[in-house]
């Protein structure tokens, strides 16, 4: 048994080098400048490092997925391999779209923003999901979608068209204040599902794309001390007898857990306590494909969705798990590379948006299973069971994709 560990071990071992060989060899012919001296007909149409890792982030998320469908019901592969097709489909045509025609439509961009976030409310559409109502159900079928999942990318275009404006520099505080005020529709839009982790996602990364906008330092230290303040004030008041409780019990639950998870170990922290078991138990190597048992005997609740990766990393154990974080780093980085070399101040703020979006999840995601993240219901990009998210992610990387294409065409 030993020995076969060590085989497995030594195996996983050279996979990693040979991952990190090739994708480094990639970086370094993908991560040279546009603007360099190589014509357009010498470089690829595809920006290779983002592309990979994500490609290889979706393939280890189906192998999750596909394990957790052998114990649960709910985790069809069938609908997350269409849900992938869609996305790889959607993703090509954001390849070939020119994204730069969207700059100068902010109106219609915020228009959309707002029908996406209304779409759950409107009477004989809306569709109830564990508490919420951000689903829409397709007429004459079963399908069901999340059209809060594709806000998220209209809010990425939208904040960065209203930020390319400025050029790098905002120097008005009227001007960083109607940014803020913008953000702040989609927010509240999406708080009347109620679904908080999306809003934070959309909160988090439209607050980044103003940031890097040029707004000055003492503006967002302010904004951010205001907004602490302010979630103070919710849960005291949500803590206080005869005081209106803006947050819902649950919510303020999973923070009173968060803090002490030996409040309530068998009602409201038993998702973080079994997670981290789970997380915990799948040692260096993990116990193996479909030999999870915290999922596969119903402990771990959401465990391909929520808690995919306690289910990943009880599997896969600490080297699966790195594996995955060096995906993560591999997209976002080289996505943040790139950013640094576009001259157009949209394509900047188009793929700082995504790279916060991915890099938000990845926290939250992470950091809840091991618990030091709040509980919140943000999907894993790339790798949690649901066709919407899977969608939207792999559009993103459509996104990304066409800043690099269009700078090719143009080069």
């Amino acid at each position: 048994m030993a020995q076969s560990q060590n085989n497995m071990g030594a195996a996983l071992g050279s996979i990693m080098r040979g991952m990190g060989g090739a994708i480094g060899q990639v970086m370094s012919k993908n991560l040279r400048s546009p603007r360099a001296g190589a014509s357009a007909r010498n470089r690829s149409n595809f920006y290779r490092p983002q592309l990979l890792s994500a490609l290889a982030l979706v393939g280890f998320g189906a192998l999750v997925i596909w394990t957790a469908s052998l114990s649960i019901s709910e985790a069809s592969f069938f609908r997350q391999c269409l849900g992938i097709a869609l996305g790889l489909a959607a993703a090509l045509v954001m390849w070939r779209y020119d994204y730069r025609v969207l700059a100068n439509t902010t109106k219609a961009l915020l228009i959309a923003d707002v029908v996406l976030m209304l779409l759950p409310l409107v009477p004989g559409l809306s569709h109830t999901a564990k508490g919420a109502t951000g689903w829409v159900k397709v007429p004459f079928s079963t399908f069901t979608f999340q059209p809060s999942e594709f806000a998220k990318l209209v809010t990425i275009y939208l904040m960065a068209a209203l930020g390319a404006e400025y050029n790098g520099r905002i120097e008005a505080l009227k001007d960083y204040m109607k940014l803020c005020g913008i953000l702040v529709i989609p927010f509240l839009l999406i708080l009347l599902q109620p679904d908080l982790g999306t809003g934070l996602i959309v909160l988090v990364t439209g607050a980044s794309i103003i940031i890097c906008s040029g707004a000055k330092r003492t503006w967002v230290i302010a904004t951010i001390a205001g907004i602490v303040a302010l979630a103070a004030i919710v849960v005291a008041t949500s803590m206080t007898e005869g005081l209106p409780h803006l947050l819902k019990t649950y919510q303020l639950n999973r923070l009173i857990v968060f803090v002490d998870p030996s409040v309530d170990p068998s009602g409201d922290g038993y998702n973080l306590q079994q997670a981290k078991i789970a997380v915990g138990s799948g040692g260096l190597l993990g116990k193996g494909f479909g030999n999870a048992t915290q999922a596969a005997g119903g402990f771990l609740p959401e465990a391909h969705t929520d808690f995919v990766f306690a289910l990943l990393a009880e599997e896969f154990g600490f080297v699966g798990s790195v594996v995955l974080l060096g995906l993560f780093a591999t997209m976002i980085l080289s996505t943040i590379l790139l950013a640094q070399r576009v001259e157009s101040p949209f394509g900047k703020l188009v793929l700082a948006g995504c790279a916060t979006m991915w890099s938000f999840q990845l926290l939250q995601n992470v950091g809840m299973c091991i618990g030091i993240m709040p509980i919140t219901g943000i999907p894993l990009p790339f790798v949690s069971f649901g066709s919407s998210s899977m969608v939207t992610q792999l559009t993103s990387v459509g996104m990304v994709q066409s800043v690099w294409h269009h700078i090719v065409k143009a080069g």
